[in-house]
């Protein structure tokens, strides 16, 4: 009977995972009432690997690889990267980054977008002239951030991008720009 239940449980958690893979072991434990130790076990048995594997994994699913050669300013760790088009960062938030609020400082979440943004367009200094950021939700510390920046549109030496800051499947940032090289400037 408790073998059905073992089944069952491993099979809920492989669907759960592929609906929402950035779940960490412990939210995944209070999920199925179960220890943080059996979660990691039927994730061994299924051949699930932890969330900064996971994360990886969706990064380069298209054999895209990060440009290692590619110098990386940002906060958070650049995790893939298609120069010209798409980029994605992690960030692990701490205490040190925390406002009266007890919440993460907003100012983190915005230096990681426009680091992210500047990436993406493949030039070693841009500026950010125009910015519309929203600050959609708090967040905690010890979050994992996942962000997403795409080059949605470039017109001439300026490129319009798009900037999305998850935690998990919930936006919590937002922010579009439009960014131009200091190279093109006169």
């Amino acid at each position: 009977m408790s073998r059905l239940k073992k089944q069952e449980r491993q099979l809920q958690l492989a669907e759960k995972l592929n609906n929402t893979p950035f779940l960490t072991d412990e939210e995944l434990a209070n999920h199925f009432s179960v220890s943080v130790p059996t979660i990691r076990l039927d994730r061994l048995e299924l051949g699930i690997p932890e969330l900064r594997e996971r994360i990886r994994a969706m990064a380069t699913e298209n054999n895209q690889e990060v440009n290692e050669s590619l110098h990386y300013d940002g906060f958070g760790e650049l995790i893939d990267i298609t120069e010209g088009k798409q980029a994605l960062s992690m960030m692990k938030t701490t205490q040190d980054m925390v406002d009266r609020s007890g919440y993460i400082d907003p100012q983190f979440l915005y230096a990681q977008a426009n680091s992210l943004a500047k990436t993406v367009m493949g030039v070693p200094v841009a500026l950010a002239e125009v910015g519309n950021i929203k600050h959609k939700n708090p967040v905690s510390v010890g979050t994992n951030l996942i962000a997403k920046a795409e080059i949605v549109r470039q017109r001439g030496p300026k490129y319009f991008i798009w900037v999305t800051i998850k935690d998990k499947v919930q936006e919590v940032f937002r922010a579009k720009f439009i960014m131009e090289s200091v190279d093109t400037r006169g």
